[in-house]
């Protein structure tokens, strides 16, 4: 009986999820741009929990590039700023692409805005078979339009396939806290929280718009560090680790 229960242990609690990465993950130390190596490093997370069997999306974004904001602060027209910034995901994502698939993961980009030399346009339903089919689909672009973030597009997107929680790897962080713990090494961390605490606080979790769409649609949220080996699989396997952002009952 030990036996069983281990094996049954080892099945990931999720089938089919959204990884939402953020583009400094991709970033080299102190510099804009890629790094290959935290590329490479990425595509192995990704192949182990790939290779468990469940269906996985991802959505990237940009701040490694261009954040829309920052450049409206300076001037910049908001629209402009936010579709150099979509495009901006489509390069990241590429690049991942081509990570995953030097270690063997066969992976779809599709991208809200068309751009059909270099990949697929977003289908829903197209989507859902690439996933069916154990493909690892990346969507890019976001949600096609200015003034919505990637959070928003993470949380559009996973609602849209069915996904059964959004992991939210953050590259700074292991989970949400009251207070910025790179600033402030007294800051406490959350083991719990749910969608309106994390609205009331004004807890830096994801936007106001995606924790609304995930607090509506039920859809739990799983915040963690990225930067430890193993935690993805962590993630998905239903260990406890980060933030887990959920109903209240």
């Amino acid at each position: 009986m030990a036996e069983v229960q281990g094996a049954a242990n080892l099945k990931p609690r999720f089938s089919r999820i959204l990884l939402k990465l953020s583009g400094e993950a991709l970033a080299p130390p102190a510099a804009a741009g890629l790094d290959l190596d935290a590329l490479g490093q990425i595509a192995v997370e990704v192949k182990e929990v790939a290779d468990l069997g469940l269906q996985l999306a991802i959505v990237i974004g940009a701040g490694n590039y261009i954040r829309g904001t920052d450049y409206e602060a300076r001037g910049m027209d908001r629209s402009a700023a936010d579709h150099m910034g979509m495009l901006a995901t489509v390069i990241n994502s590429l690049a991942l692409q081509n990570a995953l698939e030097q270690v063997g993961i066969t992976t779809r980009v599709m991208s809200a805005i068309e751009m059909q030399d270099v990949c697929e346009p977003y289908i829903r339903r197209r989507a859902v078979r690439h996933l069916e089919k154990g493909r690892v689909v990346i969507f890019a672009a976001g949600t096609g339009n200015p003034y919505f973030t990637t959070d928003t597009a993470a949380s559009l997107r996973a609602m849209e396939i069915g996904a059964e929680v959004i992991l939210k790897a953050s590259h700074t962080v292991d989970g949400v806290y009251d207070r910025d713990p790179v600033r402030e090494p007294n800051a406490k961390r959350f083991e719990r929280l749910t969608y309106i605490e994390v609205l009331q606080k004004n807890l830096k979790v994801m936007d106001s718009t995606a924790i609304s769409m995930c607090m509506d649609n039920r859809l739990p949220i799983i915040v963690f560090n990225l930067r430890k080996p193993g935690n993805i699989r962590k993630a998905v396997m239903g260990e406890p680790i980060g933030t887990w952002v959920e109903s209240a009952t």
